[in-house]
């Protein structure tokens, strides 16, 4: 199954003194004990409510951009940086985040970048004793989560904050709350340390929705993990794959023998199988179903090739769609959606291929370096004998051909995302769906008749992905942003391209269709221009608080010395 994930690094800069006081309208609403608990509460954007968000407006206008081609999927920007825009996308993934958090965030910020990185000793001399010191309140300040795990242990008891986690993906405004129990703190540490973006947007739902979803993902991340390993071998893949649900009501039931990157999910399924347990019942029915599903596609594609472009859309259904459908069926469980979205199979399912199908095309090298052929034969068989043909150079004009005959297949699915979209009300479930889609429609554009598909991997820019991040919180703006790359791709289309018609066709038949909008349930009346300040706050936070965990690190480090 391929991964469908955001990946997201992060970047240290330079310290600098920032203070933030809380404005009136935020004190008040501490005052009154909003923004407290578990779950945010979120400024939130609604139709109507003030000017949408177009693509680069408003935070992103004001800065000035250069053009360089960061990773952004994964990887490390180079240094040096080229723009502001390029050094807040570092914090992407935390941003995705900060579209659900306002007056909690903005209480966290005051309270974080109060404290002067000046304060900090600077060089290889002896930390004094003040600092970090006592004298520190209680989970203000540094996060241990930010410190990496042996700079976290070793700093006294009394400077750890409330976090049982020390993974270095997020910041406390993010941490699993106090009442957690220990082993739904390691879950979400589980889910941090595999998917830092999906982490994110994940713990922006309402809290009983984050932690059903939390385990959906991490129930897939562990059925995945044992489809991808190729290690184990297919007699004995195959019935862990048929078998996998069932090992949700085995308390003690693990798998040892896994040498994937993520193989602690396997190795650890107790902890998650019994918070699978804790989950209400409803809950439950739903991942038990959709996990038994997807491991029987999983196990019939194991001897099966991708011969027809119909495999091609049932195997895509089977690792992605199906996780749709069962979202879908999650969100009307929870009631923060209608029932009805729990039974709009064919929209939910479309919602899943189009993300698998971009990762499939956007990863084929990647694939065919470790061994795997996901392309359809019968795209494929047109241009060239075998798949891995596409890699020699002499071969690289129909190898774009047949890439752009594979991106125009996964336009279809663009119609049913949106009427997907405009059939959600929770602002929070909004955000968790559209996210991705823009995310993905820019890649695609990124990988429309670009050749370096079959040289390395292509990636869209940092500072573009939190634009999109950004922008994705109403109707309106997502379907600006999707026609927008709609029109990047029309543009590329090559006259003496196999496929050129049937692209123009799809992307004409889109821009013509009077595809619906939907109206947000808002929960609070922020602006726009307010949203997009928080955000751009929590990324200058980000940066902050990275260089400041890093010198704790540092001087914890030349204190032992």
């Amino acid at each position: 199954m391929k991964s469908q994930e955001v990946k997201a690094s992060f970047l240290q800069v330079e310290p600098a003194t920032l203070t933030v006081p809380l404005g009136s309208r935020e004190k008040g609403l501490q005052a009154r004990g909003q923004g407290a608990g578990p779950s945010p509460v979120a400024p939130r954007t609604t139709i109507g409510s003030g000017r949408a968000l177009a693509p680069g407006l408003p935070v992103w206008s004001l800065l000035e951009c250069k053009e360089s081609s960061p990773r952004l999927l994964g990887g490390r920007l180079p240094a040096p940086l080229g723009s502001m825009e390029e050094k807040l996308g570092a914090g992407a993934s935390f941003l995705m985040a900060a579209v659900a958090c306002g007056t909690k965030a903005m209480s966290l910020f005051k309270r974080t970048l109060v404290l002067s990185p000046t304060a900090a000793p600077r060089g290889t001399g002896s930390p004094p004793r003040c600092w970090p010191s006592k004298e520190w309140p209680r989970g203000e300040g540094i996060c241990v989560r930010l410190l990496s795990p042996t700079a976290a242990c070793r700093l006294p008891q009394s400077h750890s904050h409330s976090c049982s986690s020390t993974s270095a993906t997020s910041v406390c405004l993010l941490c699993p709350q106090d009442s957690l129990s220990s082993s739904l703190k390691t879950c979400y540490k589980y889910l941090h340390q595999t998917s830092r973006s999906f982490a994110a947007v994940i713990q922006a739902l309402d809290e009983e929705m984050r932690h059903a979803v939390c385990i959906f993902y991490l129930v897939l991340r562990a059925l995945d993990t044992v489809e991808d390993d190729m290690t184990i071998s297919i007699e004995k893949k195959i019935p862990l794959l048929h078998n996998f649900h069932s090992y949700l009501y085995e308390p003690d039931w693990r798998f040892m023998e896994s040498k994937e990157k993520y193989r602690q999910v396997l190795e650890d399924f107790p902890t998650i199988s019994l918070e699978f347990r804790n989950l209400a019942v409803k809950y439950q029915t739903v991942i038990a179903d959709i996990c038994q599903k997807m491991g029987a596609g999983m196990a019939e594609f194991l001897n099966k090739r991708m011969t027809s472009e119909q495999d091609w859309e049932k195997y895509c259904h089977y690792v992605a769609g199906l996780a749709g459908i069962g979202l879908s069926r999650l969100f009307a469980a929870s009631e923060l959606e209608d029932p009805l979205i729990g039974e709009e199979t064919e929209c939910s399912n479309a919602m899943g291929v189009f993300l698998q199908k971009t990762n499939i095309i956007r990863d084929y090298l990647e694939d065919q370096q470790e061994g795997r052929e996901f392309w359809p034969q019968e795209v494929w068989s047109k241009y060239v004998k075998k798949l891995s043909d596409f890699a020699k150079p002499e071969n690289i004009d129909l190898a774009v051909q047949c890439l752009n005959e594979l991106i125009t297949s996964a336009l279809h699915h663009i119609p049913d995302v949106i009427t997907y979209l405009s059939k959600l009300r929770n602002q929070s479930v909004f955000n968790f769906c559209a996210i991705p889609q823009v995310m993905a429609i820019a890649t695609l554009a990124a990988c429309y008749n670009n050749q370096q598909v079959f040289k390395g991997l292509v990636k869209i820019r940092k500072g573009q992905a939190v634009t999109l991040m950004m922008n994705a919180t109403n109707m309106p703006a997502v379907k600006a942003i999707l026609y927008q790359y709609m029109e990047e791709i029309y543009h590329k289309i090559p006259d003496s391209d196999a496929s050129s018609s049937k692209t123009r066709q799809i992307i004409s038949r889109i821009r013509t269709q009077n595809l619906p909008s939907c109206q947000l349930v808002s929960r609070s009346h922020y602006s726009p221009i307010y949203l997009s300040f928080v955000m751009l706050l929590a990324a200058l936070s980000w940066q902050y608080v990275s260089t400041l965990s890093q010198v704790t690190e540092d001087c914890v480090q030349t204190g032992e010395h």
